[in-house]
């Protein structure tokens, strides 16, 4: 009988290569050979390919059995082969035509009762099927959300493996309704913060621009909910984005956990005992995407920053300026999207209570700085906006006044935004944040008063090189929020302003 022949796609991060699985039964000592640098998972299909297999209906074949996995020079991991190995051994006993399986991908685990079980990474998957001009997919039931972020795609959603040959032989297909887009029924709202009006206009500023920033203040004065609301005042991600951020959640396995129809970009906030895999990304045979990238398009937010452990936060410097972050482990490098935006926040001193006065604090003034000195001076220098958060006074909680709503906000930062890009039209970046050093010196220079300004910091040793740049572009979005059309010496003031307000802490 003729070898058996179908694809499946391998996952390497998020990257997808199409494998052909090759499947030949001949005589011989019975037996399952698996060929293809399979790892211990996908070695293990056989038990799970056979139970299967009998549990619904079928005879195992009491003979020689090759499985070939090509490229075999690729490494393949996972379980999410054991329906294309199910398939394959079918079709070649002759139960499955070979023209029922052409151009089609086949994807899932397989349970010992014939389920078909969701696998990770099904997303990126299906993007990378297209890519090779597939456009016909049989998927597990337990991934129909991630399915429907691709268009133009025939996508077979099966329970069990006898509908699967159902479909192939007869032509059978169960219908199942698609999720509809929901909100998060949790979401914050920038309205629920009391006074704090200075400490809003630099998150709305944050929000306009992309730029990174660090609060401090005593526990209780806010920074935690307005780093959470920050996301809210963000424009919505678009349907590339929102793809990109899908298919992330999907290599991690959170993708089924997810509100996937709210096009909010995401807001990640690992614990500051987090470890530098759990940020950056790492693993031993399988290797997963870190907070930063989880954070992709959107907002990491990490609270009591001086806690974390050394060199935690210096990590994020080359994600920082790069926009993704690259892991390098025996079974090989990936490179995962990173480009988020950072939130830091921290108490004042080791006791929480540094603010006003300072009558309540006991630490030693040496204890205070050494503190914030925790959060290193490169990291520090890429930190746009340095606010201190101070707590509301009895006038302000008494009142109990909303301010603006998140709704109202967000249309201004949308319709700076929408200047930025018309600004940007010809670039290869949209925000205020992405502005190259060059072109902040030519094309996007500040009136010669702004620039004379910064000139006589850099002058007194108050601001480096990269400080420069980085207050001109808080510097742009200070302008677009004031409808100006370059930034002049009341925005460069302001956006230094807004960069220097820790200094007295260093």
């Amino acid at each position: 009988m003729s070898v058996f022949k179908l694809q499946t796609i391998s996952l390497t991060g998020l990257q997808g290569e199409l494998v052909e699985v090759e499947v030949d039964i001949s005589d011989g000592l019975p037996g399952f050979t698996l060929l293809g640098l399979p790892d211990t998972a996908l070695f293990e299909s056989k038990d799970r390919v056979r139970s299967s297999l009998v549990n619904s209906g079928f005879n195992w074949p009491n003979r020689k059995i090759i499985v070939s996995l090509s490229p075999a020079w690729l490494p393949k991991s996972g379980s999410g082969f054991d329906l294309a190995i199910a398939i394959g051994i079918l079709g070649a006993q002759g139960l499955i035509t070979q023209d029922s399986v052409t151009n089609k991908v086949f994807l899932g685990e397989l349970a010992l009762d014939s389920s078909v079980r969701g696998i990770r990474g099904l997303l990126p998957s299906l993007i990378a099927a297209t890519k090779f001009g597939i456009k016909e997919a049989i998927i597990p039931f337990e991934n129909l959300v991630e399915s429907q972020y691709i268009s133009d795609f025939d996508v077979i959603h099966i329970e069990t493996f006898s509908e699967c040959i159902d479909f192939l032989n007869l032509g059978k297909r169960k219908t199942f309704s698609m999720t509809e887009a929901i909100s998060d029924p949790n979401r914050v709202d920038m309205s629920e913060i009391v006074g704090q009006m200075g400490a809003r206009k630099l998150m709305e500023i944050a929000a306009i621009g992309g730029h990174n920033a660090l609060l401090i203040g005593p526990p209780g004065t806010g920074k935690t909910m307005l780093a959470e609301r920050l996301a809210t005042i963000l424009p919505e991600l678009n349907n590339q984005e929102a793809i990109e951020v899908a298919a992330i959640n999907s290599i991690s396995g959170f993708i089924r956990n997810k509100f996937l129809y709210s096009k909010t970009p995401p807001f990640i906030a690992p614990h500051h005992t987090s470890t530098t895999a759990a940020i950056i990304g790492g693993g031993s045979s399988f290797i997963r995407p870190g907070a930063v990238s989880l954070a992709h398009r959107g907002i990491l937010f990490i609270d009591e920053a001086p806690e974390c452990a050394r060199g935690l936060l210096d990590a994020l410097r080359q994600p920082l300026e790069s926009g993704e972050v690259t892991i390098s482990r025996a079974v090989g490098t990936l490179n995962f999207p990173a480009k988020f935006q950072l939130i830091l926040a921290a108490n004042p001193c080791p006791c929480g209570k540094y603010s006003g006065r300072g009558r309540s604090c006991i630490c030693p003034q040496l204890s205070i700085r050494k503190y914030l000195q925790k959060i290193s001076g490169p990291l520090l220098d890429r930190i746009d906006i340095r606010l201190f958060v101070e707590t509301p006074s009895r006038t302000e909680l008494a009142q109990n006044v909303s301010g603006e709503s998140s709704e109202e906000i967000r249309t201004r930062v949308i319709a700076c935004r929408k200047i930025a890009e018309d600004r940007f039209r010809d670039e290869s970046w949209k925000t205020n944040s992405e502005i190259s050093a060059q072109a902040l010196r030519t094309k996007y220079r500040a009136q010669k008063e702004g620039l004379a300004f910064l000139h006589e910091e850099i002058e007194a040793e108050r601001l480096s090189a990269r400080g420069f740049h980085r207050v001109l572009r808080v510097a742009w979005s200070f302008a677009d929020s004031r409808g100006h059309n370059q930034p002049n010496l009341e925005d460069v003031q302001s956006a230094y302003d807004a960069r220097s307000g820790l200094e007295l802490f260093r």
